[in-house]
Parts: structure tokens; sequence; C-alpha cells
């Protein structure tokens, strides 16, 4: 299920809520989110680009600030740290 980004279209009369923003997961046929779910403040839905999937360099990179090391194979029982 798709998850779309909605905002406050008046954000004087809103609250913190939606005039930062917030996420709501519908289906794509499903009806759209008109109100804000806690002010009931009229909101609309914000184009921003998918996350459609990672790439093996950025998973490396994530791995590498969690500090987690990452070993080659290097031989049999043999292994050598890339970083």
């Amino acid at each position: 299920m798709p998850t779309y980004r909605y905002e406050a279209e008046d954000p004087e009369r809103s609250c913190p809520n939606c005039r930062g923003g917030f996420e709501a997961m519908h289906p794509i046929a499903g009806p759209r989110v008109e109100k804000c779910p806690e002010c009931g403040a009229p909101v609309r839905r914000v184009i921003c680009a998918p996350a459609l999937g990672r790439s093996k360099s950025d998973l490396d990179y994530r791995a590498r600030r969690a500090g987690f090391t990452k070993l080659r194979r290097i031989g049999k029982g043999e292994y050598e740290k890339q970083y």
C-alpha cells in the first residue's frame, strides 16, 4: 500500500501535525485524506519522490555508520577487513 504525504492548505489555521506535514497510507483507488486527523483542518496531498530501492553502496555506508565491520573472503578461512 502506498504512503502519501499531506500538509495543511492554510498553515495559520492548523495544528503542528498538519502544518509540518504527515504521512498516510491508503490504497491507490481509495479516497484521499481531506482533513487532518487531529484538528480537522483541510489538507492537500503533496507530491514527493518515491523511495523505490536502495543501492548496495548505500547499504554499505549505513552499516559502516552503524558501527558494523565488512569482511571480504581472501582464502579458505581467511578474511580481510574492508572497513
